[in-house]
């Protein structure tokens, strides 16, 4: 019943999604997309995505749902189920193995412009596709003469073809193992063209087309994009403007770069086991010295962005090669309009580092190594464990001469404290009390605050998740908000220069996500979290408690994440993986 259950939620998602299929006895499936699509993800190996999404594994991860019961409880679902079992019986096949065979040939979806939607799907067993089309289509007669509606299916002919519709969103056309859907009747109309050879050319004689997918080979599934086409979109090329935003230009001008000179971006997916992988490129040319996002991209061979540092509870890590020097000398263009946030944060930077220059005497101290760390806490229920627990986190940046650089940074954290410490006075709040210790053969200042006068220790305020340290490590300055991840940090760094960690080359971008250790943070604030939702979503106490659970039981599962950015070839590359939990 379990298998009938998740059968029903797929079905319907396929169905009411149209999803497409490519056989080898017709030609490939692009043949007949019109040429100007704009969009086109083609799925050439559903077996093996097929094989995770219906295996025993994720049946499992799925029936661990907390709301599963609930959701197989309900009327309507199980009246789906019933439907389910009358398919089985019609078409005599369980699900599992109907689905591979009514999927298995691959999947098409193109997009075109204004608005247009094309499916294709290419069935491994004709019978049986022919056999769902024809029940599909008396159930929906059936239902349409109750309502008085007869002619809500209905057929006409078109290149020797019939085309069938089933409602105003819905004309296809069934051509021996092939299904195609479109959402309008021209465009329907354009595919039947391009198979009679009458309807000029296909995305597949596209030149852009056929050296996007050579890149995505042996890949179970592809997107392309034309961005040339989507970039006349006025949105999307103000989107891809200069950023006025500093953090937004210093994570994406990079990226933002690449898309405006792109014609074409494909993603191409792998699976092997629990494990997804997704590569972009595009065939936008990258010359790291040019252009105004020369900061981000390494620039000699063998450059690139640091592994990232491995601490304890550790739930995510960034690391990026960012020239910090480059990036500010290059404002003027960058922000070419000086915003008020651009303005106060220059102001602020002037007062800590005492009227410095920040391009060249600030951030002309920095090599283009920047590390950042977020952290599960371990509390001491003798010293305060905050009734809402924040994780840690960090930023580790390499210096070029870290003697001298170090006491600027002190003085200028000091300075932070102690604006933290006269906000804090004027509300009546405790302030921070700075210190110094040692860890290993690195000294490092941290600033608490006391924690006499808190009388349920195992309640304490929010505030007391944040003990701010500052560390040198060999020449890596360490800003953390507490000094238990500071002295992790320590270590880390000294086991990565003990065992000459490289860059990674070519890379410009690190970034991963341990989905389960975040769930483990969530966890300890579920009664926090459950509250919010009552107060935001007006959910009763039980509701919110499911969704809550529902939320945690999916990070369990969700596993880690990495994401790797930079260049391959001279082109612009990211690849992203997901390797899911799935064996809890």
């Amino acid at each position: 019943m379990l298998r009938r259950h998740i059968l029903a939620i797929l079905v319907l998602s396929t169905f009411s999604a149209s999803g497409v299929l490519g056989a080898d006895r017709l030609p490939p499936a692009a043949q007949w997309i019109p040429q100007d699509a704009v969009l086109a993800l083609e799925v050439t190996r559903p077996k093996a995505i097929l094989d995770l999404a219906i295996g025993e594994k994720m049946i499992q991860a799925v029936s661990s749902l907390p709301s599963w019961e609930k959701i197989a409880g309900s009327p309507q679902f199980r009246q789906l189920c019933q439907v389910i079992d009358y398919l089985e019986g019609r078409l005599d096949t369980d699900w599992q193995p109907g689905l591979h065979k009514l999927l298995d040939g691959g999947i098409t979806f193109g997009v075109t412009p204004k608005r247009g939607v094309l499916l294709i799907i290419d069935a491994q067993d004709e019978p049986m596709l022919a056999k769902l089309h024809d029940i599909v289509r008396l159930f929906t007669a059936s239902e349409a003469e109750k309502r008085g509606r007869r002619e809500q299916v209905k057929s006409e002919q078109y290149q020797g073809v019939t085309t069938w519709t089933f409602n105003a969103n819905d004309y296809h056309a069934v051509l021996g193992n092939r299904l195609v859907i479109a959402n309008r009747p021209e465009l329907l109309k354009a595919v039947l063209d391009l198979r009679a050879g009458k309807g000029g050319r296909s995305l597949a004689d596209v030149p852009q087309y056929r050296e996007a997918r050579k890149a995505a080979r042996d890949t179970a599934a592809s997107l392309f994009v034309n961005v040339a086409a989507i970039k006349s979109h006025v949105p999307l090329t103000k989107a891809l403007a200069a950023s006025q935003n500093p953090m937004g230009a210093l994570l994406f001008a990079g990226l933002l770069d690449v898309l405006r000179d792109a014609n074409w971006v494909v993603l191409g997916l792998r699976v092997e086991g629990n494990q997804l992988t997704l590569e972009g490129t595009t065939d936008a040319k990258i010359d790291p010295r040019a252009g105004v996002a020369a900061f981000t991209w390494p620039q000699t061979a063998g450059e690139g962005a640091m592994p990232g540092l491995s601490v304890p509870r550790q739930i995510a890590g960034l690391s990026f090669y960012r020239d910090l020097h480059g990036f500010y000398a290059a404002k003027d263009k960058l922000f070419p309009e000086r915003t008020s946030g651009l303005i106060f944060f220059e102001n602020m930077m002037g007062i800590f580092f005492s009227g410095r220059d920040l391009t060249e005497e600030v951030l002309g101290e920095t090599l283009p190594e920047i590390r950042v760390v977020v952290a599960g806490q371990q509390y001491d229920s003798a010293v305060a464990v905050p009734h809402v627990q924040v994780p840690a986190f960090a930023a580790v940046f390499r210096l070029k001469d870290p003697k001298k650089f170090y006491e600027v940074a002190e003085e200028a954290w000091q300075k932070a404290v102690g604006l933290v410490n006269i906000t804090s006075g004027q509300k009546g709040q405790p302030g921070l009390v700075i210190d110094r210790a040692t860890h290993g053969d690195s000294k490092y200042s941290v600033a608490y605050y006391r924690t006499a006068s808190i009388e349920d220790k195992k309640r304490a305020p929010v505030q007391y998740n944040f003990r701010p340290a500052l560390a040198l490590a060999g020449d890596r300055l360490i800003v953390s908000s507490t000094d238990g991840l500071a002295r992790d940090l320590i270590d880390a760094i000294s086991k990565e220069t003990a065992e000459h960690v490289k860059p990674v080359a070519g890379t410009h971008t690190l970034a991963s996500l341990d989905f389960v250790q975040l769930g483990t943070v969530l966890a300890a604030n579920r009664e926090h979290l459950v509250r919010q939702n009552m107060v935001e979503k007006g959910n009763s106490q039980s509701q919110a408690e499911v969704e809550i659970d529902l939320l945690l039981t999916i990070l369990k599962h969700a596993g880690q994440t990495k994401l790797a950015m930079g260049s391959r070839d001279g082109r612009a590359h990211a690849t992203l993986q997901l390797k899911l939990n799935l064996a809890e």
